[in-house]
C-alpha cells in the first residue's frame, strides 16, 4: 500500500466439505481461518500463481527476499492446513490462513525441565547468506566458548576449508541464493571433507523434501532457536563425531 490504506486482520471458522477440500488439498473438517487484507495494488493471476514460490518477490533488489509468504505457506501446511489467496489489480489482497480447528484440550498436568546451555570448545565456521542472521548465530556461539569463522556462502565456505583453515564444524542455512545452498555444500563436503561434522538451521518448513534425500543422521536446527537450542545441538552433532 505505497500510498496508505486499510489491512484489516479476522478471524473465523470454516467448514470444509469433500469438494472444497479437494480443491485445497485438505481434509475435510472445520478450520480456523486467519484473514489480512489490504486495500493496495492487489496482483494479477499470473503474480498469485507464484507467490508461495520461494525467492519469487515482485519488490525491487535488497527490499523483498521473496521468502515472506513461502514460509507461511510451509507452516500452514506443517500444521495440516493451507493458504488461500485472493487478489485483484488495484483493489487489494486478502491472505486467508486455514488451520484445523482442534477440539477441547483434555486437562494434564507435565513437569518441565528447563534446559541449560552446554559450553564448548572448538572452531565452527558459521555460514549464512544474511549478514544480521550470521552476526547473530556468530554471537551466540562465541557465548558458548566457541571460536567462529564465517561465510557469507557455500562456495566461501569450501573455499575456507579447502585452502586448510581448522573448522570442526559447519553450521549452514539450507536456504541460500547463487550455485550452492547448504544441501550442496554437504554434499560437496562429503566428497572431499567428510571427517567434519556439519549442522544444518532453516525456518523453511517445505525442505523436508531435501533433506530426505540426505544420509541418516544429518541434523536440522530449526529456526527460530535460542541460545540453549543452539548449544544443545553442537554439542549433540559435535559428539555424534568423536
Amino acid at each position: 500500500m505505497p500510498q496508505g490504506g486499510t489491512l484489516t486482520l479476522k478471524t473465523g471458522i470454516r467448514s470444509l466439505d469433500e469438494q472444497a477440500a479437494a480443491a485445497n488439498g485438505a481434509n475435510v473438517g472445520d478450520y480456523v481461518v486467519v484473514s489480512v487484507a489490504d486495500t493496495g495494488v492487489g496482483m494479477s493471476a499470473d503474480i498469485v500463481d507464484r507467490v508461495f514460490e520461494p525467492f519469487f518477490t515482485t519488490k525491487d533488489v535488497g527490499k523483498g527476499t521473496g521468502l515472506g509468504l513461502s514460509q507461511v505457506y510451509g507452516f500452514a501446511r506443517q500444521s495440516g492446513g493451507f493458504v488461500a489467496i485472493e487478489s485483484h489489480p488495484g483493489v487489494g489482497t486478502t491472505v486467508l490462513i486455514h488451520l484445523p480447528r482442534a477440539g477441547r484440550p483434555e486437562a494434564t498436568v507435565a513437569l518441565v525441565t528447563a534446559a541449560v546451555e552446554v559450553k564448548g570448545k572448538g572452531i565452527i565456521l558459521v555460514v549464512e547468506d544474511d549478514s544480521d542472521v550470521r552476526a547473530v548465530a556468530s554471537s551466540l556461539l562465541e557465548d558458548l566458548g566457541y571460536f567462529v569463522l564465517e561465510a557469507e556462502t557455500g562456495s566461501d565456505a569450501l573455499k575456507l576449508i579447502d585452502r586448510g583453515e581448522r573448522v570442526d564444524l559447519v553450521f549452514t542455512d539450507v536456504i541460500m541464493p547463487g550455485e550452492m545452498n547448504g544441501i550442496d555444500l554437504v554434499r560437496e563436503m562429503k566428497v572431499k571433507h567428510a571427517g567434519i561434522p556439519v549442522l544444518l538451521t532453516s525456518g523453511y518448513t517445505a525442505q523436508r523434501i531435501a533433506m530426505g534425500e540426505m544420509a541418516e543422521g544429518l541434523q536440522l536446527l530449526r529456526k527460530p532457536y535460542t541460545q540453549v537450542d543452539l548449544s544443545l545441538a553442537v554439542k549433540r552433532v559435535m559428539s555424534d563425531q568423536a
